[in-house]
């Protein structure tokens, strides 16, 4: 059995229409679980709060096989520490889709910008 290229990208599209489109940011960086609803530690303050984020259907292997969510904040307070990413489908709460603990953290002071893209490769 396959999924189809046409199948990967109506996957892709169906979860931006479920509302898969807001992007948090977490501060632990604890092994990744497939029973987590929520980050580990979701930052809420320091211009850091999650957001509606720009999404695109991209091309990995096959037409519109990615969904991918972009964005850049602003952070507004004293150092802050970036070691986990998120994909919900609300802007509180919600249904977490995917979690993932970055590779090396990223500490950002006041003033500073931070972009993330994640990306869900239906391949």
């Amino acid at each position: 059995m396959g999924v189809t290229n046409a199948g990967l990208a109506g996957i892709t599209a169906a979860l931006v229409t479920q509302g898969y489109k807001y992007l948090e940011l977490g501060s632990d960086n604890s092994v990744y679980g497939a029973a987590q609803t929520t980050l580990g530690t979701a930052i809420t303050a320091s211009g850091l709060a999650r957001v509606d984020a720009t999404e695109t259907q991209e091309t990995t292997t096959a037409t519109d096989d990615t969904l991918q969510l972009t964005h850049q904040w602003t952070v507004v307070a004293p150092t802050v520490t970036v070691r986990e990413a998120g994909i919900f489908n609300a802007s509180s709460a919600g249904v977490m889709l995917a979690r993932k603990v970055l590779s090396a953290e990223v500490s950002l002071s006041s003033g500073s910008t931070f972009t993330y893209t994640y990306s869900v490769i239906c391949a």
